[in-house]
């Protein structure tokens, strides 16, 4: 086991101009974070990392503060600085940027679960991971359903919507993703009401789709075709778990498992209470 206390690292909240060596970071153990995301993380939160001596970023750690509800993700050590303890002790900058009393949620890999679990984290739930490397278009009946470009004006109801899907209100980071995405679509009743919303997000390896939220299975449904019909690449998609009838259907569309990680939490025996509406999550570190 290598020691860390015996070279000289730093550890610091990391900046703007930290983006490229994150992003290089990512790259190293084979995660595909681009600017764009990491511009989207650092906007909605904060991310941490240890330095090297000649000022290169050897690992990170972020952290999302959303209301009542803070999401961790994005710990990263790079290969040849792995076993020294900088993994945990990023983490563990993390936690204690917050209060003692907010829910630290972090979806988490095979690799990170023992560590999480001696850090107090506990399963909770899981997240299914799916891919699609070709589309093939949904046969849903969608003629009810009215969906239309999302606006700056139905900014106010989607926050709100995502409120009861989520299970906190996260509209600083909704913001920051809507612009960040490629397309943007909302599904509103006759009487303007919001019944779903989703987004996508162009990666350097997949179109993601998500967040999704919507009222019902065939909404949910109709948003995925209208994000992903169009688009030629490769899309990835994360959805909760109790989703048969959703997750059937993206089978049929070509859609296949490739993982599901746990959600773990720490500070509390459950997260916060949901409505069911969230199809889709928009990535794992931003829970």
């Amino acid at each position: 086991m290598k020691d860390a206390k015996k070279v000289e690292f730093h550890l610091r909240k990391l900046e703007a101009s930290d983006i490229s060596g994150l992003v290089d970071l990512s790259a190293a153990v084979g995660w595909d974070y681009d600017e764009a995301e990491i511009s989207t993380v650092m906007s909605s939160g904060v991310i941490y990392g240890y330095e090297n001596k000649e000022g290169k970023i050897i690992s990170s750690a972020a952290i999302i503060k959303y209301e009542n509800l803070a999401s961790l993700g994005m710990v990263i050590v790079r290969p040849d600085y792995q076993g020294m303890g900088l993994g945990k002790a990023v983490t563990q900058k993390c936690i204690q940027s917050i209060s003692d009393d907010t829910t630290i949620m972090l979806i988490a890999t095979e690799e990170g679960k023992p560590m999480y679990e001696k850090m107090g984290f506990h399963t909770v739930d899981y997240v299914q991971k799916f891919i699609c490397e070709s589309y093939e278009s949904l046969e849903i009946n969608s003629s009810n359903i009215d969906i239309n470009p999302l606006l700056e004006s139905d900014l106010s109801q989607i926050i709100h919507f995502d409120r009861g899907a989520f299970g906190d209100t996260r509209g600083d980071f909704l913001i920051q993703r809507i612009k960040q995405s490629k397309d943007a679509f909302v599904v509103k009743s006759l009487e303007g009401k919001i019944k779903g919303y989703g987004l996508s997000i162009l990666g350097p390896e997949n179109l993601i789709l998500g967040p999704i939220a919507a009222s019902d299975t065939q909404t949910a449904l109709a948003l995925v075709d209208q994000l992903a019909k169009n688009y030629q690449g490769k899309l990835r998609i994360d959805v909760s778990l109790g989703k048969e009838e959703f997750v059937a259907q993206l089978e049929k569309s070509r859609f296949h498992k490739v993982s599901q990680p746990p959600i773990m939490i720490k500070n509390a025996n459950q997260l916060p209470a949901r409505n069911q509406m969230l199809y889709s999550l928009a990535a794992q570190v931003f829970g």
